[in-house]
């Protein structure tokens, strides 16, 4: 079992299948209060869809302070897909999902063939130094339309909220929010698109954040699964698999967020077995869950992932540029040794990966 608040490193080697506990258990949030973490996969699925599970931060415990919680603002305040459930949801979900299907995706793959090539043959000897930050911002930010002069002022500002204090981390979020709402500006963007079927009641800084959201987390869960596939890829074990086949098993056995966003309960309610006071704090296990033979990795019901489409094919399209453009890549450390570090909640990505591509 894992403790969601615990951040370790370890090497890759070392890797195992999380040990199956209690379908529910509590564990004490280093805010204070107990923590509800679920390990079962059908009680997860079961949480996700209860409408008495809400993801809207307003329900969290009342001493919980937002950024250095890792909440988002209330979905009342601002309102975004991981925090508004029901009808309003809905209606940001139809306004996002037509930039997201396959075949609007399809139409992008040669430009993201083009920027793992160039960002590749740029690389540094250690790639997760830059390049597997770079990748999948670019990818995204080339979908929303972001002008690309502001690509490496996109990624300062999100670097610096991903290694920061809670105060770097709202600086941080201003600045991308500011920056990817350039995209709005530029005719026939994703972006632009987007406005165009969003209630007409937001604001421009609502829909900002928005596309920061987007940007945030296209970029932040692609970027852990990408080390662990190109680990896996220069280490030889994809055999005869093929390409989509092995990229989702890749991302199920690393998945790059290993517990859900939180939830919270608007009620007293039951759950297998135990009562849960309301302004529960819930998690799902998403890794655990995974290494038992079941996948959550991009979640379940109404939130599924909007992004997941995108996510596997940018993964393929890098895996299918390694392999043709960098025929001779090869890591420069055994792949047991590759050192990980799991943040709690935050996430589990390699902090080394150096490799010689030519």
């Amino acid at each position: 079992m894992t403790n969601p608040f615990t951040s370790t490193t370890f090497r890759l080697g070392d890797h195992r299948a999380t040990a199956r506990g209690p379908a529910l258990r509590r564990e004490e949030s280093p805010a204070g209060g107990p923590v509800w973490v679920i390990a079962d996969n059908d009680l997860a699925r079961r949480a996700i869809n209860d409408r008495r599970i809400t993801k809207d931060t307003a329900f969290a415990p009342a001493h919980w302070r937002t950024w250095e919680n890792g909440l988002e603002p209330p979905g009342g305040q601002q309102p975004s897909l991981t925090t508004l459930d029901g009808e309003e949801h809905l209606r940001l979900r139809r306004a996002h999902t037509p930039l997201f299907t396959a075949r609007r995706l399809r139409e992008h793959t040669g430009r993201m063939a083009e920027l793992a090539r160039t960002l590749l043959g740029a690389a540094g000897p250690d790639l997760a130094a830059d390049f597997t930050m770079r990748y999948p911002l670019s990818v995204i930010c080339h979908v929303l339309g972001v002008p690309a002069e502001h690509l490496d002022a996109v990624t300062a500002a999100l670097r610096g909220m991903t290694t920061g204090t809670g105060e770097d981390i709202w600086r941080g979020t201003v600045e991308l929010t500011r920056l990817t709402a350039t995209a709005l500006h530029v005719p026939d963007s994703g972006a632009a698109e987007l406005r165009s079927r969003l209630p007409a009641d937001l604001t421009d800084e609502q829909v900002g954040y928005l596309l920061f959201g987007l940007v945030m987390a296209g970029q932040i869960t692609t970027e852990a699964t990408l080390g662990f596939l190109i680990a896996h890829h220069l280490a030889g074990h994809q055999g005869d698999t093929d390409d989509e086949t092995f990229v989702r098993d890749v991302v199920r056995r690393h998945s790059p967020a290993p517990f859900t966003l939180w939830r919270f309960t608007t009620e007293e309610i039951e759950l297998d077995g135990q009562t849960l006071p309301p302004r529960s704090p819930v998690l799902a296990h998403i890794q655990g869950i995974n290494d038992a033979g079941d996948d959550l990795t991009f979640g379940a019901g109404a939130h599924y992932c909007v992004g997941a489409q995108l996510a596997q094919l940018e993964l393929v399209t890098l895996l299918r540029i390694l392999r043709t453009d960098f025929p001779a890549a090869r890591l420069e450390m055994p792949f047991d040794e590759l050192p990980v570090h799991q943040a709690g909640v935050n996430g589990v990505r390699l902090t080394r990966l150096p490799v010689t591509l030519r």
